[in-house]
């Protein structure tokens, strides 16, 4: 009798729908400012679920993936600025359709510029500047939590660097 050799995926496999099963790409922006030398970061709330995270959305094909960042932080936090083409990296999401499709999203840094009181989604959204403890703490996402953590060092290191100049 041959063995047969189970893994998670084949017993899963004929319950899993493709698109689960094959990520869907998103991007995110990590909107953020320079306080007194310290980043603070804005978070929005999600439609759905209420839950803390960063502007995020589906690539559209005419754009690429860090213009899609921006858009959805403007569409989605009202706020516009210097967008980065580097992503800090990638987490993952789920999102709430009928398949459960697991979305890779890539997170590209965005240092705001200018921030509106009236914005697309206002209705439908809270925003909130946090310093990185609270944003940490309000992220449900330990792997968001660590992009924030990145973009933390990369802007604190940028700031030091600018002053430097500056004297």
């Amino acid at each position: 009798m041959p063995e047969t050799r189970l893994t998670l995926t084949s017993l899963l496999s004929p319950w899993m729908s493709e698109a689960v099963q094959a990520p869907t790409r998103q991007s995110a922006a990590v909107p953020y400012r320079l306080v007194d030398g310290q980043p603070v970061f804005l978070l929005i709330t999600s439609r759905r679920s209420g839950r803390w995270i960063f502007p995020k959305g589906g690539l559209e094909p005419n754009l690429e993936p860090w213009e899609n960042a921006a858009k959805e932080a403007l569409e989605e936090a009202g706020v516009e600025g210097d967008m980065g083409t580097v992503p800090l990296g990638h987490y993952r999401s789920v999102l709430s359709d009928a398949a459960h499709t697991v979305v890779r999203v890539a997170a590209y840094p965005l240092h705001v510029r200018s921030q509106r009181e009236a914005w697309d989604e206002k209705g439908e959204r809270h925003r909130h500047w946090a310093v990185l403890p609270e944003a940490k703490r309000l992220l449900n996402d330990s792997e968001m939590a660590r992009i924030a953590d990145r973009l933390a060092q990369r802007a604190v290191n940028l700031a030091l660097e600018h002053q430097g100049r500056k004297q």
